[in-house]
């Protein structure tokens, strides 16, 4: 055991200054956990901000007033009030991303009980603001509406008070979930990047040979890879953590940040095995590069991070729990959003470190076998 772990650390020193040589990697994993973070959670935004509405007031009564005066930012600009003739042309040239019609004696047919419709213009081409907006519009002539109605008839209470409480990022900020799950994501992507790189790197340098005719075992060489790519990405994730969500996007990590990078570290034994694993089977950076594309991506985009598991098909969620990449984002989520105890996560510790070992023994008679190859 003495002469693994110091032939391991040995290899794992060689890796370190291959790394720090290769300028345009070294720049590749850095940026990632940097500006990419901050890029990705500051240029994407899942809420309705300064949207262009107008309206066409045809009924001119306290009611439509009311409503014309209730969209105001930060989610809407000032409404543009519009004649019918206007509409089309201002939809084709997307001067408005919604249009407000309401319809004549609309004030007078809501205090009669009748239930008029009001129609709403939608600009789909702005598709996540339209999705989003339908429904803030909706919400704020239903509630408008029904205050005007109350006020009509006094003593007259609403049957049902809904009172909502947002937990775990009671501001609705996007940049609190999109920056943190750029960070988890990137050390999927990230550490099967590196770990299968290096290999190549090796491989195509010719260096690959000369680690056969030294005494060092094909475990020691795995397991020197596995270190020290998973300890470049565990220290570059602790960088994005503070520096760039705690600092850069003011984004509170509600529970310990030990204990997330100690679940990291666990993932990281899967995750770079992994990456040797589609090192062996690539023949050069290009076919990796394909690889990663097949596997690695799906397997990101299905784990949950970005969309919740459950909206997935039954079948795929059962596929999907075979993954350790979907229990890091669970207890990653568990933790850095809703300050969960070890007491909640160990589970998703226990199944990551399980499938990661068994995984890296699988990775690791592959690479035997790679290696007989070279012989």
């Amino acid at each position: 055991m003495t002469r693994f772990l110091r032939n391991s650390l040995t290899l794992a020193r060689k890796e370190w200054i291959s790394l720090l040589r290769d300028v345009f990697m070294l720049g590749f994993v850095v940026y990632s956990f940097t500006f990419s973070v901050y890029s990705q959670a500051t240029g994407i935004s899942h809420e309705l901000h300064n949207a262009a509405i107008a309206i066409v007031d045809e009924d001119r009564s306290t009611l439509s007033q009311r409503l014309a005066s209730s969209f105001h930012g930060p989610e809407f600009q000032t409404p543009a009030m519009i004649g019918h003739a206007e509409v089309d042309p201002a939809m084709d040239s997307a001067r408005y991303t919604f249009v407000l019609d309401i319809p004549p004696n609309f004030q007078a047919d809501v205090l009669a009980g009748r239930s008029p419709a009001i129609q709403l213009l939608i600009d789909a081409t702005a598709m996540m603001q339209a999705g989003i907006g339908a429904g803030t519009i909706q919400g704020i002539v239903d509630d408008e509406v029904g205050r005007f109605v109350r006020r009509e008839a006094e003593g007259t209470a609403a049957p049902v008070s809904l009172q909502v409480r947002v937990a775990y990022n009671e501001a609705l900020d996007t940049k609190w979930f999109t920056g943190t799950m750029s960070v988890v994501s990137n050390v999927t992507m990230l550490a099967v990047l590196l770990a299968g790189a290096a290999l190549i790197r090796e491989r195509e340098h010719g260096t690959l040979e000369h680690l056969l005719v030294m005494p060092v075992r094909p475990a020691e060489i795995m397991a020197a890879k596995v270190l020290a790519n998973g300890a470049v990405i565990l220290v570059l994730t602790l960088v994005a953590l503070y520096a760039v969500l705690r600092g850069l996007l003011s984004v509170p990590l509600a529970g310990s940040v030990p204990l997330f990078l100690a679940g990291t570290a666990l993932y990281l034994f899967f995750a770079t095995a992994l990456g040797i694993f589609l090192g062996t089977v690539a023949r050069s950076m290009p076919q990796l590069g394909l690889l990663f594309i097949l596997i690695v991506l799906p397997m990101n985009m299905l784990s949950g991070g970005f969309t919740p598991l459950e909206s997935e098909p039954d079948w795929l969620q059962t596929a999907m729990q075979l993954s350790p990449s979907t229990h890091f984002v669970a207890f990653a989520q568990a933790i850095l959003f809703r300050g969960a105890g070890f007491d909640v996560v160990w589970p998703r510790f226990a199944a990551t470190a399980g499938i990661g070992a068994l995984f890296f023994a699988w990775s690791l008679a592959r690479f035997r076998r790679h290696l007989a190859s070279f012989r």
